[in-house]
């Protein structure tokens, strides 16, 4: 069978040629790829998708107008031998596979592809000749619609210069490049004075020599079980009574300031962590007046939610010789209370790395607190037994007394039974009468009296995020009904003191849009441990 305009055997050469071997799956690709292309229309101009990185993408560039140069050919790596073309404009087309259903009647290209033995003792002449006479026949094939957002023309946007390389790179990649930013698998040789190539000239003076001197850095008093802080700062004058005490701390030698030569290569730790503490610092964050130990804290000015941006809080901390430690996001934190530390490590800082960070945090703010607006709540309790009075409702005293610990105002509260139509009218009548938040109770899990989400629905319930990975709390809801949020917490807030709506409760208080993959990230501490008596938020729930 031939192989488009090409005999087996002329296409065997080309792919030698163009491969550098005639890889059997460049030549079963081949065929994979002449069925792709037989069933479009006369005259399509298509794209090219192939599902995996082995010879399969040569075979199209070898027979088509496709390749990834031109970007009329992607590789998305499923591992699947597959391939697909379709119109570059309607999305419609036809993808090919090769299918181990077929296989059976070609035992060396079965023992081939699923690697049943070594390639030293594969029967090579007996795998071409069956790869000839299998042709397109050891594949299936079937139509496909691509994506809207697959067909969209996807631009690289700005090229701007690295200020860290100098380089050109796409500029959506970041404050620097992706190279710079630690992805890069190759070292290139140091000619900045970075990785320690060459250091500030300090030379260590004995401490009875240091006298009249000025500290070049804190330095760090430990007392066991006691206190552990800067006993010296930077730029106190040293005098006799302090050798006895730098003696008593186990220091031999110190750094002073008359005895260190820099030029403007180099940054103190001070200067460092102040500039990166001056970048950080965003609304409801305040920082330390001075460093301490080289060190920058930050605080929050007022009780509220901790929002940074994650990838900017790694790139940073990818920078040689400098860091950054933080609580966990989306988390509350309390007026006055530190969250938040950064600092050079090294002594002094070489230009290079600052600027390089610098760049990074660029002019965004890293850590915003953002307050946390008390809305007008109401409460939807739904449940047969609980409005038969069958069983006493609990759910509305737990969740008044978590909305009302930051602030919020209980406008409305209701018990409803597990029915869809009353359901509805009870949302509609809250939102009527002011309610900002609608909290409802229970009703969410898959049993076929469980309607409220459906009731929800009916309500106008919108941009609806049913279901997240946190235990408990794994049928939480989260949506919106005009201008009010709705949060649906399931029966396990009656059992359990802490669950996701501990959570989610806060994020949206903040006015903070939640999506899906918000709730993704949750999944990393979303699992509660149950502990008998529950210290939340101090555990690990959540974080």
């Amino acid at each position: 069978m031939n192989i488009g305009s090409y005999t087996f055997e002329e296409f065997k050469v080309l792919a030698g040629k163009f491969h550098g071997y005639p890889a059997p799956g460049l030549l079963i690709g081949g065929y994979m790829v002449e069925l792709a292309k037989s069933g479009l229309p006369p005259d399509t101009i298509f794209d090219a998708l192939v599902e995996t990185s082995k010879c399969l993408p040569d075979a199209v560039q070898l027979l088509s107008l496709c390749s990834y140069g031109n970007g009329w050919m992607r590789v998305l790596n499923l591992g699947r031998y597959a391939v697909a073309l379709y119109d570059k404009y309607t999305g419609l087309g036809v993808r090919v596979h090769l299918d181990l259903d077929k296989l059976s009647n070609w035992p060396e290209i079965r023992a081939w592809y699923l690697k049943e033995k070594p390639k030293k003792e594969q029967d090579t002449p007996r795998l071409f000749r069956e790869i000839e006479e299998a042709g397109w026949n050891c594949c299936s094939s079937g139509e496909i619609l691509m994506p809207d957002w697959y067909l969209r023309k996807h631009s690289m946007g700005d090229i701007v210069p690295c200020p860290a390389c100098g380089e050109a790179y796409p500029a959506r990649d970041g404050a620097i490049c992706r190279g710079c930013q630690g992805e890069s698998p190759y070292r290139l040789p140091d000619t900045n004075g970075r990785n320690g190539a060459r250091d500030p000239y300090l030379r260590a003076v004995p401490v009875e020599q240091a006298v009249g001197g000025k500290a070049l850095h804190d330095m760090t008093q430990v007392v066991p079980g006691e206190r552990k802080g800067p006993a010296f700062q930077a730029g106190q004058v040293l005098t006799v009574g302090d050798v006895c005490r730098l003696q008593q701390m186990g220091r031999r030698h110190v750094y002073v300031r008359e005895h260190a030569k820099t030029d403007d290569d180099w940054v103190h730790e001070n200067d460092a962590a102040l500039a990166f503490a001056k970048r950080m610092a965003g609304k409801g964050v305040k920082i330390s007046e001075e460093p301490k130990e080289g060190k920058i804290t930050f605080f929050a000015e007022g009780e509220g939610l901790l929002a940074y941006d994650r990838h900017k809080l790694t790139r940073f901390n990818m920078v040689p010789d400098v860091m950054c430690a933080t609580r966990q996001a989306d988390l509350v934190v309390e007026k006055d209370k530190a969250f938040a530390a950064t600092r050079a490590i090294p002594l002094f800082l070489d230009r290079h790395s600052f600027s390089e960070a610098l760049e990074v945090l660029d002019d965004e703010p890293l850590f915003n607190v953002l307050p946390l607006s008390p809305l007008r709540v109401g409460i939807l309790v739904t449940g047969s037994e609980i409005f038969q009075g069958i069983i006493e409702d609990k759910f509305a005293p737990v969740v008044k007394g978590k909305v009302e610990r930051f602030g919020c105002q209980v406008a409305a509260s209701e018990i409803v039974p597990d029915d869809r139509e009353v359901i509805a009218k009870a949302a509609k009548k809250q939102l009527d009468q002011g309610v900002e938040l609608l909290i409802t109770t229970a009703g969410l899990s898959v049993d076929p009296d469980d309607v409220t989400r459906l009731g929800l629905m009916d309500a106008g319930l919108e941009d609806a995020l049913y279901g997240m990975p946190v235990l408990p709390g794994a049928m939480t809801l989260v949506g919106r009904m005009g201008a009010a949020r709705v949060l649906g917490v399931p029966a396990c807030a009656l059992y359990f003191k802490t669950t996701a709506f501990d959570l989610i409760l806060p994020r949206i208080l903040a006015g903070r849009e939640i999506t899906r993959h918000d709730l993704a990230l949750m999944a990393e501490g979303g699992f509660c441990l149950n502990c008998k008596s529950c210290t939340f938020p101090k555990c690990p729930f959540g974080k």
